[in-house]
């Protein structure tokens, strides 16, 4: 396993000899343990460097009472300096539930890893150049940047030739590198709606990259949804509202950035699942110090809670993020 200091040293911006300082620590599925123990236990504050190695850190949490597993994530960026993010599962706390490593040997088609690995090298290129945007109107992401839009416009063509085997690379092989190529290529198939209960599935894999990669391509194609109906596309909530009580911070946060497009048209059933399974992570979620992080919680929270959308924005615009959470709580406390 790479160190936590090789790792975040792979993010764009933090190249350097020396380990980055740690502008700002935040916290995540804290019930009944105290902050102030964990930061002791911790024994790391912003402005010290990042360590090298996370496991002993994250050992020593798992010491404190109550704990049972710890997990640190160092994310790009806060200024110069990472954000660490330290999550916690307490006893009997909500946990988000990962299907078992399978262990098949199935492989992508040739043309289909080496397009997939194309779209990576393209896609790092272009976010070297300049900032890039890109569409999800279609269900998969097309970019404005010619060279990756072009890689993603052949994974069309190879999604439709190779659905099969892509689906079961996705589903049974051991590489998990493998099903994260199959979680990202199988979006761009041409009928959306056969591919959602795969991807639905592939929300619980193991390994976080496969996670990720299945949560970006469902996204899209529940974008799509929203705007066709005559698709049948139906995107189910549930595993993104699980996924909000995950030890992982790239899991809230990708669930929290796809619930907001699932909850623009505010349907009952999803908010009521949201309310009932999640609403002290979001809440958590929502007081994290990096604001870009902290929105999608802080607008999902206000909808949960049925305020306008021009007071949720008012109430961030006026960073009044506090009293709007208690707002919310003592709304469902009713």
């Amino acid at each position: 396993m790479r160190s936590f200091l090789a790792l975040c040293l792979l993010a764009p911006g933090l190249l350097a000899v020396q380990a980055p300082r740690i502008g700002v620590i935040d916290f995540h599925g804290l019930r009944h343990v105290s902050e102030k123990r964990l930061r002791e236990a911790l024994a790391v504050r912003e402005g010290d460097p990042l360590p090298a190695s996370k496991g002993a850190l994250e050992e020593r949490l798992e010491h404190v009472a109550g704990v049972v597993h710890a997990r640190l994530d160092a994310v790009c960026c806060e200024g110069d300096r990472v954000i660490l993010y330290v999550g916690i599962e307490e006893k009997e706390a909500p946990h988000f539930e990962f299907k078992p490593e399978p262990s098949g040997d199935a492989t992508l088609p040739e043309p289909v890893s080496d397009s997939y690995r194309f779209l990576l090298a393209a896609l790092e290129r272009a976010a070297r150049d300049g900032p890039v945007s890109e569409s999800l109107l279609h269900g998969h992401a097309l970019s404005s940047d010619p060279a990756v839009r072009a890689i993603q416009e052949r994974l069309q063509f190879l999604a439709a030739d190779h659905l099969d085997r892509i689906r079961q690379v996705l589903r049974e092989s051991g590489d998990a590198s493998q099903r994260a190529a199959a979680a990202c290529v199988i979006g761009y198939a041409p009928t959306k709606r056969l591919v959602v209960d795969d991807l639905q599935s592939a929300m619980r894999d193991p390994d976080e990259s496969v996670r990720a990669s299945a949560m970006r391509s469902l996204a899209a194609i529940a974008v799509l949804g929203a705007l066709d109906k005559e698709l049948g596309i139906r995107v189910e909530p549930t595993w993104f509202i699980q996924m909000l009580n995950s030890l992982v911070w790239s899991d809230r946060t990708r669930a929290a950035a796809a619930l907001v497009s699932l909850t623009e048209q505010r349907r009952p059933y999803v908010l009521d699942q949201i309310r009932e399974t999640a609403l002290p992570s979001l809440a958590e979620m929502a007081r994290w110090k990096t604001l870009d992080h902290a929105l999608p919680a802080f607008l999902l929270l206000g909808r949960v809670a049925g305020v306008p959308e021009a007071e949720i924005q008012a109430a961030w615009t006026q960073g009044n993020r506090e009293a709007f959470i208690d707002r919310v709580f003592k709304e469902q406390s009713k």
